[in-house]
Formats: structure tokens, C-alpha cells, sequence
């Protein structure tokens, strides 16, 4: 027999070193969680939502100790039996020799090491579940939806809330099962109950009891994973154009399921009956059992059914689970009460007529003058340029729209708050008493019309009717200073004892660089810092010595942090997805930020499961807007409307959707922290928006979900799709837009987010989806459907046909040079009336140079195949529909007259003995009279056919026979009296 090798030993010393190291890692380690965790406090703290941050942690806490202490101690107890139960004597053999080393090395630390098992395998399982907390108060405070699945008969609330917890107990309970048994075996075999190599008996006793309780567990977790299997078919993709159970799926393998519970069952009573029987057979045949069984019955038999039985007619045999897909997905993404129409057409099917068009654009009072000419996407270069005042000041990448009621006209306007821009600090500005003490604040809220631009020498330039330091303009803001928004990333000190001189820098004074007004913070928001413990919190926080160097630092000092209005919500409440556009608003004359808070789940039965941030994504994700988190989710509700007050930070959540069951289900984990719809002030839902996010992602399910027949459905005939936007050149999707327009069967303009939808793999327009944002409909989706046997242009043709045309191509070689740029705006799809669609597309020149910024220049209209472009709307419009079908558009006031007043009427001679004089009555028609009109008329028909045709030169011609015309007539009339 070998001698036993000598185990290595440390010194001392090294022992000591090493355990110097090993307590300050933890000790550091400690303090820094502890910090991040006290930090964490203080900010919920200051907001008054601490019951969000103890609701958390306790319940991060619970599953930590549960899962760690169950892995923990269930392995550890597995290896402590093993150790107990090894056998006296071994049976002497060249593998027993080879272990007898590693017995040796681990008999006299197996305390420790043991020890050390169970803590690194408690750890890992607790940090695991912690994880799912959110799992945990679903699943405790389930709420009914009141509506039960077509499979099985169950409420919802089974498959949303239940099921995955049911899901996340039994993965928990094979990892420990499966942990314990390969201690078991590892332990049995170092120590001799598991002979691989020995001639004889291969097991103990105590081996063969020990590993037939925790293969017997094994497989009965097996069994009941067969049976939650069952209802898992729910989410099932065996369906090639649909989710959840298919013909397969309930003929073909629920039943074999239910089979391999009992079968699951039967193998985990031999297992057991082995720890009497003594003898490894019986488990074993039934281990066979179960494993051919689950191939034959649970794989071959279904794949058989799949392929002979079921694809020969899929579109019939699949039918009425397809039905059962389309009602479930439709519901699930808020898609049930969908209002379609037949859109311009008649009765008979056909296109309507130009002059029904015509008609309805010379009557409308409530599309064309709001049609939007500033690009919210294009214009923060202007409003930079225009509204920034001074360097540290800044606008976001993207813009708003929202809408006012001002002198009791309701209008869309682009707005924006001039908020501080860390990034534009110079460099002696970016000290650390500058940068967090000095520029702690923007200020300023901006607005101008979507709709008009400023006419004058340079043109294009938005009208700021709110506007300038100090604020000023139709739009009454009473609190400007901007503590909290989208471009604040840095954290700022603020507050000094009273008497003490203001150090923020506030406004500046008489236009001067120099000079400046002083501020000091007087809002409630913020964390306190005037106790040194505090000062020190922060000091090891954020790595900086200042907190307890700097005299701006006193004992009245907040520090304000997490100032972006999105991450405020998402912090505040952790269980929402928070759209990625928050949007300023003026409330009772203070600036607040408006959020949309979407639940989510991906346990919704028989729903399309899409990725959140995949659906939500379109051209501008990224360039002004947040991208979501790229979670898989088959079930979403706007059901939280938030706020955040851009001077104290104050975050409020407003429930919304009070039909939401996952919001009732997070309403009991957090009690009190979301407030009822009644408490929302009215001026506040006369300002909120149908989200944009959610939009998108309803507007893709509706490519599909629109259609109603199964078959159809399943062939795909009618699929619809989300045009690329054309304006950037991009394979991404066209964002949609918020328009203030007349929705057809509406009596007045409304605001609504629209995006127009192309057929599948054509550029040809195929519906109009709109949904309201206006309090008394908000939600409400219409969808205009195009008659699909005439080839309307989808927004890609209709940008091609622009940049082609004749009259504009010339313009944009000239506004693409080395000194300027040319800017295509938001391509516009606008309802006039029941009629049809029409384009309008803004077209902006920016100089070259870093000081150039986008200003209007041209306006593109298209309808049919007819386009309009000119300097203004009402001249587009003009050129398309003839004259005077723009002076509906705003700007047809700002256009020097095309056509003389007296000669813009058609005259008709002969509808009476005369026509009315000057001073009333009527007045004889003579030849001459009616000669000059016959040339008026001709004369106006060549101007619209010069005008639909772009040519200038005709245009110009038409116009001097007009005139001539119109002299005519006036002498004839002056002869004649």
C-alpha cells in the first residue's frame, strides 16, 4: 500500500495575509451594497414611495432565503447522509487506493468544505430567485380576469399569474433534486458506497435507499411537469401561422400527457418500492417505460398525426384554433373594439370621384388647417438655434406635439422645455462646483403652432408663441425653472441657508454673457444632505471628496438624482414598461412630464408572442426616443398614466385602465401607490396622448389579426404591413404620427396618432389606422380600409414620385450643396373627409455648417396621381385640387394674391337676365360681357391643368390671359351701365 501524500500547509504569516485580504474584500464589498441599498432608501424615501422599496426588498429577501436555504441545505443534508452512511470497511482494490488520497485530504475539512457547498450553491439558488419577485406577488395576489380559456375552461388569472409561478417552483425543485443526487453520488462514490471499479456488490445499502428516495423524487417532479405540460399547450407554436393548441395539441398529445403523468407516477413508486425490494430492476424497467413512452406517445405519435393528418388540410383542420388565436391575440393587445370602415369608395365598390374630393377639401374646416408643417423629428436644430439663449442650455434630439386651447381654438403645437445640457458646458464651466453646484437647472418652456411657420425675408421659421427668458406667450407658465428632464444625467447639490447668496445660475440678465440672475432651490424635491453621516453616504456614492470638502455643501444642501422623468417611473414602480417618449406639458402653469406606463405579461393563452422592444422599434428608436427593454410579452394595456413635475420631481401614477387585472393584481403587492382615474385633474386628460409605443406594437398585430376568416387568415391573402419610413432612407418602420384632424363620421377635429399600412411585400396602401386621443373617445381605433382592386399609393411610392418630379428635383440638386442640405419632414397621411387620402409632406433646407439649422421651404402635397408643390400649403393644394381648394390651409392668408380678387369667381352668364351690379340690383349682359367671361373661364381652366401639372411657365401664361380677361369684363360692365 502507498504511503499517504503529505497534505500542503500555509504558514502563518500567509494565513494571516491571506485572511486580511479576504476581510477586506468583504468589508468593502459590504459597505458598498450597503451604501447603494441606503441610497436606493433616501431616494424613495424623498419621493414617499418607501412601501415600493420594502415591498421589494422583503420580497427579494423572502425568495433569497427560501431558495438559498431549500438548494443550501437540501444538497448539504444529501452529502451529510452520504458522509454518515459510508461504509466501515471498503474492499480492498486499485480504485479504493486512488481515493484513499482525496479521503484524506477532505476528512478533516469536510466540515468546511460542506459548509462551503451549501453557502455557494444557497447563494447562486437565492440570487436566482430573487430575481423573480415580481413572479411571486403576481402569483400571491392573482387577480380574475373574469374570462375563462376555450381549452380547459379556465379562468385566465391561472394561466397569467399561477401557471408561471407553478413553472418557477418545479425548475427550483429539479436543480435541488438534481444538486442533492450528484452530491449523493459524488459523496458515496469518494467514500466507498459506490464501487464503479470494485469486483462485488457496486452499492450499499444505505447507497441503493439513499439515490432510489432522490431518483424516485426526480421522476415524480416528472410527472408533475407532465401535468402543468397540459395547460402549457396553451402557448404552444406547433401552429405554423399561430400560437397556442393546435389540432395536434389536443388530439394528438393531451391526452398522451395525461397518460405520462401516471406512467411518471408508476416509476417513481418503483424507485421508492426499491428501497424494500433491494434490487435495481424494477425502477429501471420502469425508467424504460417512461422513456419509451414519452418518445412514442409524446413525440413520434403526434409527429405523425402533424404530418399525414394534419398538413395535408392544415387551413381546415387548424381552423377553428385559429379562431380561437385571432379572438385571444386581439384581446390581449387591446384590439377587440376596433371600428373598421370602407374607405373611399362608393356604394358600388369604386374609387369616389376627384370632384366628391374636391368638394370635401373646399368644405373641410377641421383637417387642412391643422395639417401639420413642423416636423417635431427635423426641428430641434431650430429651436437650438432660436430658443437655446445660452451654451448650457439645450433641446432634446426629438421634439413633441401636444395640443392647447388657446382663445378657444384648439391647435396642435411642436413643444420642448430648454433644459440644462450638461453636455454643452465648456471646459471651465465643467469644474465640479460649476457642473453640480452652479448649472443645476434649465428653464423655459417653448411652443409654436404645428401648423404655420413665420413668414418673412428668411421664411420657415417656426412661430414661437411661447417662448424667451422669461418665459412669455399664449401659454401661461408660472413655474419654468427645469430641475428634472430628459437631458439631466448628472446629479446637482442645491439649497443654502437662508440669508445666504443664491449660486445657481437662474436666468441671464439683459441679454448679456456676463451678467446673470442667481437662484437658489426652493422645491420640496430632492434628499437631504446636511448631516455629515449623510455627506459621507454620498461622498463613497459617487466616489467624490467634495461632499465633505466644499463649502456649497451646508447643512440646508439636497442633492437631486435620477432626474431623467423615465427612469423616475420606472423606479418608482418597478412593475411598468414605461414608454419611451415622455413629453412636457403646461398644468395649472407648471411644467410636468407626462408618461404612459404599459403591464405586460407572456403567459396570456393562445397570444402571439412578440419581443417588446422589436415591435416598438421603428426609424426613430434611438435618435430622441428610448428603445424598450427586448422582453418577450404577449399581453400589454396602457394601464398607468405618470407624471413627474419638472421643478420638485414629484412622481404620481394614475390608474388608467381600471379593467386591468395585472394592474389590480399590483395595486394589492403596493397599496396606496397608485392613485384612482377621478383624482386626475381635467386640465391633465385634456393633455394625454394614446402612447406611442403601444401603438406600434397594436398597429403590427393588426397586419395580421384584422382578418376574421380562419382560412384566410391562414393563407394570408389580406396581410397587411408597416411601410419603411421613406423620408431617411432606412429598411426600418414608418413612425406614426400625432395629427389634430376630422376622423370620418366625427363632427370636429380630434387628436390622434395615425400611421398609414401598405399590403404585405407591396408599396401600395392598403388602411389608415387612427386612435383617438380626445378625452370623450380616447382609445378608440378606427381603421380605414382602402378597396384593394385600385392600387392607392402607399407612403413609399408617394416619396418617390416627389423626389422624381420634375419641378422638385431641380430644387432639391440646388438645396443639396456644399452650404446646405435638404430635409424631407414627416410624410403626413391626412382623411379629407369620406373621400380620400391625402399627403402633405414639409420640405426643410438647413446650411451645411455647424450653425445651420432646418427652416420650411417647400410643402409637397400628393393625391391620386396628382402632386402639389409650392412655398405653402394653400399654393400645393391649389395646384392639385385648382384654385381656392387651399384657403382652407392656414397659411393661404400669408400668400400674396395668385389671381386677382374680382376674377378668382367662375362666372356663369345666363342663369338670369343679368348679373348683380356693384351697387345691387342686376345689370344687362352684353356680348362683350359675355365674351370676357367665356376667356375668364378658359383662362382659369389652363391655370389647374398648369398648376396640377407643375408648369410654371403655363402657369404664368394663364395668369396674364386672366387678368386680360378680367379687364375686359370690367370695361364691358362699365359700358353697359
Amino acid at each position: 500500500m502507498r504511503p499517504p501524500v503529505p497534505v500542503p500547509t500555509l504558514s502563518r504569516r500567509a494565513k494571516l495575509v491571506l485572511g486580511a485580504v479576504a476581510v477586506l474584500l468583504v468589508l468593502f464589498t459590504a459597505i458598498g451594497t450597503l451604501t447603494n441599498v441606503y441610497v436606493d432608501y433616501l431616494w424613495f424615501d424623498a419621493t414617499n414611495y418607501t412601501e415600493v422599496f420594502w415591498t421589494e426588498l422583503q420580497t427579494r429577501v423572502l425568495l433569497f432565503a427560501v431558495a438559498g436555504v431549500a438548494t443550501g441545505g437540501a444538497v448539504a443534508a444529501s452529502i451529510h447522509f452520504a458522509y454518515r452512511f459510508r461504509p466501515t470497511f471498503r474492499p480492498m482494490s486499485l480504485e479504493q487506493q486512488n481515493l484513499e488520497r482525496y479521503r484524506q485530504s477532505l476528512e478533516p475539512r469536510r466540515g468546511l468544505v460542506l459548509t462551503a457547498v451549501a453557502v455557494v450553491l444557497g447563494l447562486f439558488a437565492g440570487f436566482t430567485a430573487q430575481s423573480s419577485w415580481q413572479t411571486w406577488l403576481q402569483f400571491r395576489n392573482s387577480t380574475d380576469f373574469g374570462r375563462t380559456d376555450p381549452q380547459f375552461n379556465m379562468d385566465l388569472s391561472f394561466f397569467v399569474f399561477d401557471y408561471p409561478f407553478y413553472r418557477l417552483a418545479l425548475g427550483f425543485g429539479f436543480a435541488i433534486v438534481l444538486l442533492a443526487l450528484i452530491g449523493a453520488v459524488l459523496t458515496h462514490y469518494v467514500f466507498g458506497g459506490l464501487r464503479l471499479q470494485t469486483p462485488g456488490q457496486k452499492l450499499t445499502a444505505a447507497a441503493r435507499v439513499h439515490l432510489s428516495v432522490l431518483l424516485g423524487l426526480f421522476v415524480a417532479l416528472k410527472a408533475v411537469a407532465y401535468w402543468l405540460d397540459r395547460y402549457g399547450l396553451v402557448y404552444s407554436d406547433r401552429g405554423d401561422v399561430f400560437t397556442g393548441a393546435s389540432y395536434t395539441d389536443v388530439n394528438a398529445l393531451l391526452v398522451p400527457k395525461t397518460i405520462l403523468v401516471f406512467v411518471a407516477i408508476i416509476c417513481a413508486v418503483a424507485f421508492f418500492a426499491n428501497i424494500v425490494v433491494r434490487n435495481f430492476l424494477l425502477p429501471a424497467a420502469a425508467l424504460v417505460l417512461l422513456l419509451l413512452s414519452s418518445l412514442v406517445i409524446g413525440v413520434a405519435y403526434p409527429a405523425i398525426v402533424q404530418q399525414f393528418v394534419v398538413k395535408p388540410s392544415a387551413n381546415e383542420r387548424e381552423a377553428p384554433y385559429i379562431e380561437r388565436a385571432i379572438e385571444m391575440t386581439r384581446d390581449a393587445y387591446g384590439l377587440s373594439g376596433i371600428e373598421y370602415i370602407d374607405y373611399a369608395q362608393d356604394t358600388t365598390g369604386n374609387e369616389v370621384d376627384p370632384e366628391v374630393v374636391l368638394a370635401e377639401l373646399r368644405n373641410d374646416t377641421e383637417t387642412i388647417p391643422n395639417a401639420r408643417l413642423l416636423d417635431p423629428n427635423v426641428l430641434s436644430d431650430t429651436f437650438t438655434a432660436r430658443q437655446q439663449i445660452r451654451n448650457v442650455y439645450g433641446f432634446p434630439e426629438k421634439l413633441d406635439i401636444d395640443r392647447y386651447t388657446v382663445d378657444g381654438e384648439t391647435g396642435d403645437y411642436v413643444v420642448a422645455v430648454r433644459e440644462l445640457d450638461s453636455a454643452g458646458l465648456s471646459e471651465n464651466q465643467s469644474t465640479w462646483i460649476n457642473r453640480h453646484t452652479v448649472y443645476t437647472h434649465g428653464h423655459g418652456f417653448v411652443a409654436a403652432p404645428a401648423n404655420e411657420v413665420v413668414a418673412g425675408s428668411e421664411g420657415g421659421e417656426p412661430n414661437f408663441t411661447t417662448r424667451d427668458l422669461p418665459t412669455r406667450g399664449n401659454i401661461p407658465v408660472e413655474e419654468s425653472r427645469i430641475y428634472y428632464g430628459e437631458l439631466m444625467q448628472d446629479y446637482s447639490v442645491v439649497g443654502a441657508p437662508e440669508g445666504a447668496e443664491p449660486r445657481e445660475f437662474d436666468l441671464p440678465e439683459g441679454g448679456s454673457d456676463e451678467r446673470q440672475i442667481n437662484n437658489t432651490y426652493q422645491g420640496d424635491g430632492g434628499v437631504e444632505i446636511g448631516s455629515f453621516f449623510r455627506r459621507l453616504t454620498y461622498a463613497i456614492y459617487y466616489r467624490e471628496r467634495n461632499f465633505l470638502l466644499s463649502s456649497a455643501v451646508n447643512e440646508e444642501s439636497k442633492v437631486l438624482y435620477v432626474r431623467d422623468p423615465r427612469e423616475r417611473v420606472e423606479k418608482a414602480a418597478p412593475f411598468l414598461e414605461v414608454d419611451g417618449d415622455p413629453y412636457p406639458a403646461v398644468i395649472d402653469g407648471r411644467v410636468t412630464w407626462i408618461l404612459d406606463g404599459y403591464t405586460t405579461s407572456d403567459s396570456y393563452p393562445y397570444a402571439e408572442q412578440m419581443q417588446l422592444g422589436e415591435a416598438a422599434a421603428d426609424a426613430l428608436t434611438g435618435t430622441g426616443t428610448t428603445a424598450l427593454p427586448n422582453e418577450t410579452f404577449n399581453y400589454i394595456r396602457n394601464s398607468v398614466k405618470a407624471t413627474v413635475d419638472a421643478y420638485d420631481g414629484t412622481v404620481t401614477l394614475y390608474e388608467w385602465d381600471q379593467e386591468d387585472p395585472v394592474l389590480q393584481t399590483y395595486m394589492k403587492a403596493f397599496p396606496d401607490v397608485v392613485e384612482p382615474r377621478e383624482s386626475m385633474d381635467d386640465e391633465l386628460v385634456g393633455h394625454v396622448r394614446y402612447p406611442e409605443d403601444l401603438f406600434k406594437v397594436q398597429r403590427d398585430i393588426l397586419t395580421r389579426y384584422h382578418v376574421d376568416e380562419p382560412i384566410a387568415f391562414y393563407e394570408g391573402s389580406d396581410r397587411w404591413q408597416i411601410p419603411d419610413d421613406p423620408t431617411r432612407n432606412t429598411d426600418q418602420d414608418q413612425p406614426p404620427y400625432y395629427i389634430l384632424a376630422q376622423r370620418p363620421g366625427d363632427d370636429e377635429a380630434s387628436f390622434q396618432l395615425t400611421s398609414a399600412l401598405n399590403a404585405f411585400q407591396r408599396d401600395n396602401l392598403s388602411a389608415f389606422i387612427s386612435a383617438s386621443s380626445a378625452p370623450d373617445t380616447y382609445g378608440e381605433i378606427q381603421v380605414l380600409q382602402l378597396p384593394g382592386n385600385t392600387p392607392f399609393r402607399g407612403p413609399g411610392q408617394v416619396q418617390n414620385a416627389f423626389t422624381t418630379n420634375n419641378q422638385v428635383r431641380p430644387d432639391l440638386t440646388l438645396f443639396e450643396s456644399e452650404s446646405s442640405n435638404a430635409v424631407f419632414g414627416n410624410l403626413l397621411t391626412l382623411p379629407i373627409g369620406d373621400a380620400g387620402l391625402l399627403y402633405v409632406e414639409p420640405l426643410y433646407v438647413e446650411g451645411a455648417d455647424e450653425s445651420g439649422f432646418p427652416l420650411l421651404q417647400r410643402v409637397l402635397v400628393n393625391f391620386g396621381d396628382r402632386i402639389g408643390y409650392a412655398n405653402t400649403l394653400s399654393e400645393a393644394l391649389d395646384q392639385v385640387f385648382g384654385a381656392g381648394a387651399g384657403e382652407s390651409a392656414t397659411d393661404s392668408d400669408d400668400i400674396a394674391d395668385t389671381v386677382d380678387e374680382d376674377a378668382t369667381p367662375e362666372v356663369v352668364p345666363g342663369g338670369g337676365d343679368g348679373v348683380d351690379a356693384p351697387g345691387g340690383g342686376e345689370a344687362p349682359v352684353t356680348p362683350d360681357m359675355e365674351q370676357a367671361v367665356v376667356d375668364i373661364n378658359a383662362a382659369l381652366a389652363a391655370l389647374a391643368a398648369a398648376q396640377r401639372a407643375g408648369d410654371f411657365a403655363g402657369q404664368g401664361q394663364a395668369l396674364e390671359d386672366l387678368q386680360a380677361a378680367v379687364d375686359a369684363y370690367q370695361a364691358a360692365q362699365q359700358a353697359g351701365e
